[in-house]
């Protein structure tokens, strides 16, 4: 059994940009306050929704992808970051029903969050998926 991404144990060093992994981590988590150049953006991420832990997900293309919340059932936020322009930043809102919004890098404002990923992709110059 897979263990859910918020119960798993917070990594215990710290990363910079070009060590963040490319992948999901299923053993342990990557706190935003661990990764070195994280803007203060990213670290208050989840401030006004009640959620202190903002963790790494995973690479999409030149983008680092986190999140503050759970992924399903409950309000959740999700920030991509440009990993050569920490201040290129693209946020999407999931609400606890399952919609959303946010703008992307195509200047679109998507309320499918697969969409959302997608003009990250689309836009990324790097990196895995």
């Amino acid at each position: 059994m897979v263990t859910p991404a918020e119960q798993r144990p917070p990594t215990d060093r710290d990363w910079h940009t070009d060590e963040l992994p490319p992948t999901p981590q299923r053993d342990y988590l990557i706190p935003a306050e661990r990764w070195i150049e994280a803007p203060a953006e990213l670290r208050a991420l989840g401030a006004d929704l009640g959620i202190d832990l903002v963790a790494y997900k995973r690479r999409i293309k030149g983008f680092l992808l986190w999140r503050a919340g759970p992924a399903v059932d409950a309000d959740a936020r999700y920030m991509a970051v440009d990993a050569n322009d920490a201040g290129r930043q693209y946020v999407f809102r999931l609400f606890a029903d399952g919609t959303g919004s946010g703008e992307g890098p195509d200047g679109v404002t998507h309320t499918r969050f697969r969409a959302w990923k997608e003009s990250l992709r689309d836009a990324g110059t790097q990196g895995g998926e």
